[in-house]
């Protein structure tokens, strides 16, 4: 793709602000990113990206080492607050909106080092995860009516758990301690864990790295099938391989900044693509 095209393909999702494109009007979307701005005292880490994600895609994010992948992660969950631009979720501006109420309007994220619960079991990690559980409430749990129904919902709560642990594989590992698993499995947890959410979008920030190639390729086939039943995930990984082979569409980053967003063929002969990974010896 020649460097006029890609400028093209990133401008115009600058643009549309305020239309529609093909693909629907922009509360259709589940993620839009405009302008994202993130600065560290005299460093802009994020640079005023511009990008959506699609519904039911699955979308790269891809980036030499500080181009601002998980800082425009982080903006976009809460975790940091930006200093310009806007997030909308499925129309719904949610820009600097904590963490829990990004999550409850139902976009989670995983993180690049997995953050289990350690001294508690995998099954325990994975209930904590559903959003008004009864239990959290002192008085529900203590009175013999509410009790019933938060004794009914854990039960609810660990069949799901168990439900999730299947799919992923690691329901043998139930009521071993988080603390105790590979790093592969610790993955897998997360990524279960952030399923009892009840997410529409789910962000990966290195879902892949330190797990071995059979974990991986379960990793990866979890997350077809996931999709396949229209979950929508943004990932950001720096296996070229995996984005290529797995996602339909690549948004680059490069110095804070969107450089590329195209199809995966398309960004193998983007040159600008091409220049920012040689600079940065990748």
């Amino acid at each position: 793709m020649s460097r006029a095209g890609g400028t093209a393909a990133v401008e115009r999702a600058a643009e549309e602000t305020e239309t529609g494109t093909e693909a629907g009007p922009p509360a259709a979307r589940p993620l839009r990113v405009r302008n994202l701005t993130k600065r560290f005292g005299g460093l802009t880490a994020v640079d005023g990206a511009s990008f959506d994600v699609e519904e039911g895609s699955l979308t790269g994010l891809i980036g030499p080492n500080g181009a601002g992948k998980s800082t425009t992660f982080d903006c976009i969950t809460g975790v940091r607050r930006p200093d310009g631009g806007s997030v909308h979720l499925y129309g719904e501006e949610i820009t600097g909106l904590p963490p829990y109420a990004v999550a409850e309007r139902g976009l989670v994220r995983t993180f690049q080092i997995a953050r289990e619960l350690k001294e508690m079991t995998v099954i325990e990690n994975v209930m904590l995860a559903p959003k008004d559980q009864r239990g959290e409430r002192l008085w529900r749990s203590v009175l013999p009516g509410p009790r019933r129904a938060v004794i009914e919902q854990e039960r609810e709560l660990r069949e799901r758990a168990w439900e999730t642990l299947e799919f992923f594989e690691i329901d043998h590992l139930a009521e071993e301690y988080a603390g105790n698993l590979s790093g592969g499995q610790r993955k897998l947890l997360e990524l279960a864990r952030a399923l009892l959410t009840d997410p529409h979008v789910l962000l990966l920030d290195e879902p892949l790295a330190g797990v071995n190639p059979v974990l991986e390729e379960k990793l990866l086939g979890r997350i077809h099938d996931l999709r396949a039943e229209g979950y929508t995930f943004l990932l950001v990984e720096h296996d070229m391989d995996v984005i290529m082979n797995n996602c339909e569409r690549v948004i680059v980053m490069h110095q804070g900044r969107v450089i590329a967003d195209d199809a995966p063929a398309a960004i193998m002969e983007d040159e600008r693509v091409i220049d920012a990974y040689l600079g940065a010896n990748v």
